[in-house]
Order: structure tokens, then sequence, then C-alpha cells
């Protein structure tokens, strides 16, 4: 039968590139996913990550072979590597976004020790996508993702694709291709059954099996078999949406001679239909109109080495936090875990190949046709992605590359369509979608259709957390008109905003500390005003929203004072307050937002300027049918109050990688960061765990953030922050 085990532990890491006979003890121990150096989280050289390194692993089989073959499967490694068992070259690997597998059986000591290594090339090499030509944004190096081990019988399943159809018809149907490939030198006869279950665990703690399907397949020696199973009499079934992603099951197994040889595991899919037409973007039938922002895999220190704890969050910010309802995983295949959160909770996802700009010679393409083929293989079973991206992110037209990559992408996957990010309008049109990046500070009459912009603003408004308030607002503001002026046009599918967080990036891009400040959240994941504009745009019946967009200062914008007060709200009405005398009650701005669902409110007439005798602790309340739900209050006195000392999470997993953000803000009295304290935090820890990042941190725009990473034993960790003038603050973790 077939075993999947965990294969992060106990790895040997050396920061360069040593022989084979190379004494353990010049290795540290490490566990995965692992970054090859741990960095600040801006001011440094990219350089610095582009090593040639070596990772190796001594194990013994945690279980009999009894006639299995053995793999190793690599989630990702960054960006080249080879790979040797008992040191036998069993292959090598380029390209850093997508998984990789080795079948160490012939060279494996199946009863004693192994040692496993890996020379890892993490330099950007111009051969390989997505580099050849200047690259905004960091591969950072290491094996950053996960490892397991693989046994399966030499017959077993290699595939399983499951098509959707007629879902909104009384009679859905779910199409199965099942690969099963043959390592043994003669044919085998098995029987393939092919299940669906309902998604749901009963009380007996068991699913419902809601249809299946037994049939024989002949293997040939040393080949395969493709096999389609079509359920075309299934009954409704549960959507999955956007508000209630329901899942389904699908698992395969094998039998032969009445033994059953593998079972691949029920894994999850969704029943949906998403078509993007002319007219826009259509789920299950219903026009939604798109809102979403793109991501990059980048975390402070880290890199890209963050564990699934970590990736799923992002998720979660970026649906939750953010009001979106849909990412685009700029410009690779990411993480499964952060997939599978998308598709847990109803995020829409376009995922599209590696690279930017640049399009190499021929083996360079041939490794993006690979990418194109890895990324649809191994992510085509998710529900929440509804759009492939076929070509490299802005290059020049290419006819025979991006004819390839789209015939490519429809054979893997006939159910979803392509698209092809371009920043010119006139490019050459070969993919379902027109996906367009859209650098006009508005939205351009599509030349053709259907038409997603996915990116706007970025570089154009670049803005840190700690720029003052009017640039601040301003790059909230053009968020908020864009995607109005988005929403309101009826041949134009939606906008994806560039970006989510603020990411690291080479010298030629950037502000000279390479690190693009266009996100609308800093790099920690923590909000800018433009982050308040989107998370406004929530159905109020998930939680009401106020975020007054000020730092509630006289002189930060030019001239003094705050006219107009800008408010993103998803509130029907507002009501404004100076200490205790009222200003008036306020309706958003339907007149310059006519198409968003909630509008800004933009208050004029407020008449504080320097020395104003109003100027007093703000107080914002905002109803909903009449009723109060909300109020945000934030104080005039303007010194720092307090530090705020937060975790996203306060159980860990002892397993050596899992990781949670550890915030911290210096705030005023209601809880509102200072956006111009600089002072020094200082960080202590007890117990097992330890932190990583800056310590102490010189604090830029009031609010940052370290991660605690668990180690191997349980136990409580206490992590202590302090800073001059302020009282010392604690929090604790239970290492489980």
């Amino acid at each position: 039968m077939r075993s999947i085990i965990p294969f992060n532990d106990g790895w040997l890491y050396y920061a360069g590139d040593v022989t084979a006979d190379a004494l353990d003890s010049q290795f540290q121990p490490v566990t995965l996913p692992h970054t090859n150096v741990v960095l600040p989280h801006h001011n440094f050289d990219n350089l610095e990550y582009q090593f040639v390194s070596t990772y190796r692993k001594h194990f013994r089989l945690p279980e009999a072979r009894d006639g299995r073959r053995v793999y190793v499967d690599f989630d990702g490694a960054m960006i080249a590597c080879e790979v040797f068992l008992n040191g036998r070259k069993l292959g090598e690997n380029e390209g850093g976004y997508l998984p990789f597998s080795f079948d160490m059986t012939d060279f494996l000591n199946e009863n004693g020790d192994n040692l496993l290594t890996v020379r890892l090339d993490s330099t950007e090499r111009p051969d390989i996508p997505p580099y050849g030509g200047v690259v905004d944004y960091l591969t950072f190096g290491g094996i950053y993702r996960d490892v397991n081990l693989r046994y399966v019988e030499p017959v077993h399943i290699a595939d399983v694709f499951v098509k959707t159809k007629d879902v909104l018809t009384s009679q859905p149907k779910a199409e199965v291709d099942v690969k099963v490939l043959n390592q043994s030198d003669r044919p085998h006869s098995v029987e393939l059954l092919v299940y669906i279950n309902d998604g749901q665990i009963g009380a007996d703690g068991g699913v419902k099996i809601l249809a299946s399907q037994e049939i024989s397949v002949t293997v040939p020696a040393g080949g395969e078999s493709i096999t389609t199973v079509l359920f075309d009499r299934l009954p409704p079934v549960r959507l999955w949406t956007l508000e209630q992603p329901n899942r389904y099951g699908l698992a395969a197994e094998l039998s032969e001679n009445g033994m059953t040889i593998d079972d691949n595991g029920a894994f999850p899919f969704g029943f949906r239909e998403a078509v993007f037409r002319d007219d826009g973007f259509y789920l299950n039938g219903e026009k939604v109109k798109l809102r979403g922002l793109n991501r990059h895999q980048t975390y402070p220190y880290i890199g890209a080495a963050a564990p699934a704890r970590l990736q799923r969050k992002d998720a979660d910010i970026i649906k939750y936090e953010l009001g979106c309802n849909i990412v685009r995983t700029s410009h690779y295949p990411q993480s499964p875990h952060f997939l599978n959160r998308c598709d847990e909770i109803g995020l829409l996802v376009f995922e599209e190949i590696p690279g930017w700009q640049h399009i190499g010679d021929r083996d360079w393409q041939g490794i993006s046709l690979r990418d194109v083929q890895g990324m649809i293989e191994r992510d085509r079973n998710h529900p929440s992605i509804v759009l492939w991206g076929v070509r490299i992110n802005e290059s020049q037209d290419n006819e025979a590359l991006y004819t390839a990559t789209n015939a490519l992408a429809h054979q893997l996957d006939p159910t979803r369509q392509t698209g092809g990010v371009r920043y010119f309008q006139n490019s050459q049109f070969l993919e379902d979608v027109f996906t367009f990046n859209d650098f006009s500070n508005g939205v351009q009459e599509p030349e053709h259709t259907p038409h997603l912009v996915t990116e706007f603003n970025g570089h154009m408004f670049p803005t840190k957390s700690w720029d003052n308030e009017e640039r601040q607002l301003e790059h909230a503001l053009r968020h908020a008109r864009i995607q109005d002026k988005a929403a309101g046009m009826g041949n134009v599918c939606g906008a994806i905003g560039w970006c989510a967080f603020d990411y690291n990036t080479h010298r030629e891009f950037g502000s000279g500390d390479r690190m693009c400040y266009h996100g609308v959240s800093d790099i920690f994941r923590l909000p800018k005003f433009a982050a308040y504009f989107y998370e406004s745009q929530l159905d109020p019946s998930v939680r009401p929203v106020l975020r007054p967009a000020t730092f509630w200062t006289m002189g930060d914008r030019s001239a003094g004072g705050i006219n107009p007060l800008v408010i993103f709200s998803n509130c029907d009405e507002v009501e404004v307050f100076f200490g205790d005398e009222r200003f008036g009650k306020f309706q958003p701005d339907r007149q310059e937002f006519p198409n968003l669902p909630h509008p800004p409110f933009q208050i004029w007439g407020l008449n504080l300027l320097w020395g104003g005798h109003k100027y007093a602790d703000l107080r914002v309340v905002g109803y909903i049918n009449g009723q109060p739900v909300i109020e945000q209050r934030m104080e005039s006195y303007g010194v720092p109050r307090a530090l705020v000392l937060e975790v996203d999470d306060v159980e860990l997993h002892a397993d050596g990688a899992d990781m949670t953000r550890l915030v911290f803000k210096i705030v005023d009295k209601f809880g509102n960061r200072l956006p111009y304290t600089n002072q020094p935090v200082t960080f202590e820890i007890d117990g097992p765990a330890e932190l990583i990042g800056e310590n102490p941190f010189a604090l830029m725009g009031g609010q940052a953030a370290l991660y605690v990473k668990a180690r191997h034993e349980a136990g409580t960790v206490t992590i202590r922050a302090t800073t001059p003038r302020l009282v010392p603050v604690t929090v604790t973790i239970q290492i489980q």
C-alpha cells in the first residue's frame, strides 16, 4: 500500500559547496522549509542568497519497503539542484516553483543507513525562468517547501483529474481521468475503483459515499494507462461558491487478485462553473465583479520559506482582512498550502507560470512549457483556480511560444480558460481572456474581451507606512477610484490591484532600500490606508468596518488641517464627534464612487486648522439600518501611550518549522498606531522557540512584526518586549 511520510526533519545544512567526504560537524541541523540565509526585512543585497549550498539527510527507511518503489518528493527548491543517494546521482531539477520527484529504490540500503544529498544552486541563473533579464522580485534560496517520502507499489496511481460538468442542472456529472503507472517488467490487469464522497464527516466519523464505479484496466509493462470514469447519475450537489465553498472528496483505489495495492487517499474538489465572458465573469451562472490583489510569496527575514500556517494566513488576510474575492499568484505557482486554503474559504485564484518580461532561448522556453504542464497537473483539482496564466508576465508577443503554451494548457485542462498578462492593448490575443496590466491611473476601454485588469497603481504611486497622511490617503483613493471604475464597466471582468504586500526586489527597482512599497499592506501584512479601502468592501453581514483614513494630526497634510476627513466603511451612515461636540451624520460619497458596493465617506468643512479650537479626540460611529454597530476613536494628544504585542496564534506544533507572526505597535490610548515613532523595540524569549527577525528592531511606521518559530519540544513560550518610556509587555504561546 501507499505511504506518504513527512521528510522535513533531521536535515543538515552547509552554506557552501562541499565534497561528499565533508564531515557532518561542518553542517548545522535544520528543519524544512528552510531559507539558505536569514536576512533583514530590507536593505540587503540579493547576492547574499546567491550561492551554492549543500543539504544532506541521514536516514533509515521508516518502514519496510516490501517490494514497493520509494520516491523522494520535493514541493520546491530554489532554483536548481542535483540530488544524490548514497553517492549515486538520482537526477537534477531546474526551476524553483514546482514539485519534482526522484525514484530512490535502486540505490537504497533497505536495512541500513542512507545518505541523501542535495546540491542546491540558488544563483539567479539566466537559463532558468524567471531570469535572463531584470526581474522585479527576488527568488531567495533554500529547500523552501516541504519534502515527503512516498512508498508506492510498482503498479500505482500516478495522477487523478476530476472535471465537473452540468453542475447547474438537475443531473450534474463528474468525469475522472486516472493515470495508472506500471514500473514492473510485465503487464498487469487491475481493478480501478473510483468513488465520490459528500465531503462531510458524519456523527460516526465517516463520510457518505455518493457514487462509485469499478473498471478493469490493463497496464502494459513499463508503461501507463489513462482511464476516464464518468459519473453521470449524481444527485443534485452543493456548489462551491464564494460564500459557501462546499467541497466533496474523490478517491481512487487499485486492486489486484482481490487485494488492494494502491489508495491515493480522498482529496477535496468542488462542483462549480467558472466562465469569463465578453460581459464579465460568471460563477455558477451568476455575474461576479472581480476585486482582488496580487500576491508575492515574499516574507520578511525568511524569504519564501514559510510553513503551512503562514501560507494559509495569507489567504485569510486577502479574503477576510482585505475583502478580496480573487488573488493573482504573481508571477509563479505558489504554495499548495496557500491554494488549499483558497479552496477552503472561497477565494478565487488566477495562477501563472514563472517569468517577468524576459523570454529566453529555445531551452529556456522549453522550461516554460514544462512549467505550464507542471503547474496545471499539480493544481487542476483546485476549485478556487479559475484562470491559467500561460504567458510570461509583461513579455512581448511571441506567437510560436504562446500558441504552444495555450494549446498545452487546453490539452491538460479543457475546463478552464487561459490568460496572458501584458501591458499593451495592441498585443496579439491568443488566450481566452485578455489579461491586462493597466497603469493609466484609470481603466482603459477594452480592445479585446473578455477583459480583466490584472495590475494597476503599484509602481505608479509607491507608498510607505510612514509616508505623510496625504500620500497614504491618495494611495488608498487611487485604488478606490480604479475599483469603482472597473465595477461600472460591463465589459470589464474586474480589477486586481498591485499589490497585497510590500516585497523585496533588485536594485533596479524599489525605493533605494531594495523594497517595493507597492502593497496596500506592508511586508509584515499590516495595513496601510489602502488596505482600509479593500476591507471596507466586505459585506457588513461578515462584519462592520469603520476606518478613518487619518492620523488625526493638524500638520501632516500640506497647508495643515484635515479636509476632507475620509472614512472607509461598509456602514450606511457615520456620525462624527470632536470630543463631546457632534459634527454631523454623513452618507457615503456615491457621487464620486457610484459603482462600489460601499463608497468611501468624504466629509468636508471640518475647519480644523492649526490652533483650531475644535481639535479634540475624534469619535466616529457607524450605523447600519439606523442602528449604531461600530465605533472608532482617535486621540488628539499624539504621544506614545503603550507598546502593544500580539501573536496571530497562541498554539504552535513542536515540529521545528511551525511559525506565527508576532506583531508589535506603538499606539495612542485608543490603540491606533503612531506612524512617526521610530524608537527601538527589544525582545526576550523564554521557552522552546526562537525569534526570527531583527532584535532590537528600529521601528518605522509605528508597526512591524517578527516570527516565533517552534522547536521540537513542547512547553510554554514567553516573549517580552521593551522600549524606552513605555511599560514592557509580554505574550505567551503553547508549543504542543
